[in-house]
Order: structure tokens, then C-alpha cells, then sequence
């Protein structure tokens, strides 16, 4: 098993007013050539909109681009003519492909709207942009890993263009549920957004990441109630 810890103070920050944001990875002005990714996880940011604010319209291509909201509610506008608003419990992923404009506001005008923006290298090239949105049912993380991205198109969650799995769980202090990798050769990126654990022989806490690799399976021990999010990922990019 090989690893690599990133603790949530070493995390890039900035604050620009309208948007306060921690990088877990290079991106806009923070560079750390150790952490440009890992494997295909390109950007993992901890985003915090002003009230009413938000990123204006704006270009990708070639990427496939996953917003997990965890407050608030934020308003997304694309090219593809998508008119969306998702809150804490939605999963929002698009394939940027060809090339796709895009959006996101603060539909809140008393209030921050906080959420993950992760992106991931896709493994094919220049496809048809697509968007897809979903809600997960209530309950759906209680005391389990629960799929909410895949490769494939006809299993639980949304799935995007790589061989990439994303689960998040909430579970009670004392837990110990394992994580069984489910392609050979890829990596397991581990988010702690809420409570503390031990995975990988490291005590985790809120913000806290670690990547693992070179290993079937990981099994956590929960030192208080927690919640995780958990990016399974090809490790050559």
C-alpha cells in the first residue's frame, strides 16, 4: 500500500470576496508541482459562494466536471440550454467533450452556498458534451458507501467518461466498513467532509485527504460520526 496525505491547512487558499475556496490540488494561482493531482483527479476545490454571487460564464473542454453541493442552493446555466438548480443531496456531472459554456450561481440572496467542484481527465477525447443531474433518496449514505458516480451508463448514480467510481457515506463512531477497489491498478481518494476516521494508518479529520494505491481493498475505523466521500480513479492519466 502506498499513500499520500493532504491535510485540510496545506490545502491552496483564496479569497477573492464573492468566493472563498481551498484547492486540494494546483489550480489558478496555487501551484505546487507535488500536488498537480492524483492520477486522473485533476481538481478537487472546497467552494464558498456570497450570497447572490457565483462564476460567470465560462468555457471547458475535455473534462468531466462533478459538483457535489453540500449548502444552499446553486443555479447552473449551460450552453447545452440546461437551466438547473441543485442543493445538498443532488450530484451534478457534465462532460465538457467538444466544448461546453457554462455557469453557476448563487440562487441565495441571504445566505453562502458551499460545494465540491472535482475534475477528472476523461478517457476519451472530444466527445458530444452531456449533462446529468440526480437526487439521491433520503437516507441513501446512512451507514454505507453509496455509488453516485460510475463508468457505466446503466448502473447506480451518473457516469462519466473514465473508469472512475465516486461513493459517499455517513456513518456512526465505532464503524468499520471496508472499501474493496473495484478496477485493478487504480487509486482511492479519500475526502473527509465531516467527523474524523482512521484509513490507511492515518487519523483523518474535516477537510482532510489521502490517496491510496497499490492495494485490493481499504478498511476505515470511525472515531466519530463522519462523512466521506470517496473518488476511486485510474492512476495513469
Amino acid at each position: 500500500m502506498k499513500k499520500t496525505v493532504h491535510r485540510a491547512d496545506t490545502r491552496g487558499h483564496a479569497n477573492h470576496g464573492w468566493l472563498n475556496t481551498f484547492h486540494t490540488f494546483s489550480f489558478a494561482n496555487y501551484y505546487d508541482p507535488s500536488r498537480m493531482n492524483f492520477g486522473v483527479l485533476r481538481v478537487l476545490n472546497d467552494d464558498e459562494v456570497a450570497p447572490g454571487m457565483g462564476f460567470g460564464t465560462h468555457p471547458h473542454q475535455n473534462m468531466e466536471i462533478i459538483s457535489i453541493p453540500l449548502e444552499g442552493d446553486l443555479e447552473h446555466k449551460d450552453s447545452m440550454g440546461n437551466v438547473a438548480v441543485i442543493r445538498s443531496g443532488d450530484i451534478q456531472a457534465m462532460s465538457a467533450g467538444t466544448g461546453v459554456s457554462h455557469s453557476e450561481k448563487n440562487r441565495n440572496s441571504d445566505k453562502a452556498v458551499k460545494f465540491l467542484q472535482i475534475w477528472i481527465l476523461p478517457n476519451k477525447a472530444n466527445v458530444t458534451p452531456r449533462y446529468d443531474q440526480i437526487t439521491l433518496e433520503t437516507d441513501a449514505l446512512k451507514d454505507r458507501f453509496h455509488q453516485i458516480i460510475s463508468p457505466n451508463p446503466e448502473d447506480e448514480g451518473i457516469w462519466i467518461h473514465q473508469d472512475a467510481w465516486f461513493h459517499m457515506g455517513e456513518f456512526q463512531a465505532g464503524s468499520t466498513p471496508t472499501y474493496e477497489v473495484k478496477m485493478k491498478g487504480n487509486g482511492l481518494y479519500v475526502f473527509v467532509l465531516e467527523g474524523s476516521c482512521e484509513a490507511g494508518g492515518e487519523s483523518l479529520h474535516r477537510r482532510d485527504g489521502i490517496g491510496i494505491w497499490d492495494t485490493e481493498s481499504v478498511t476505515f475505523k470511525m472515531t466519530e460520526a463522519s462523512r466521506l466521500l470517496l473518488m476511486e480513479v485510474p492512476m495513469a492519466n
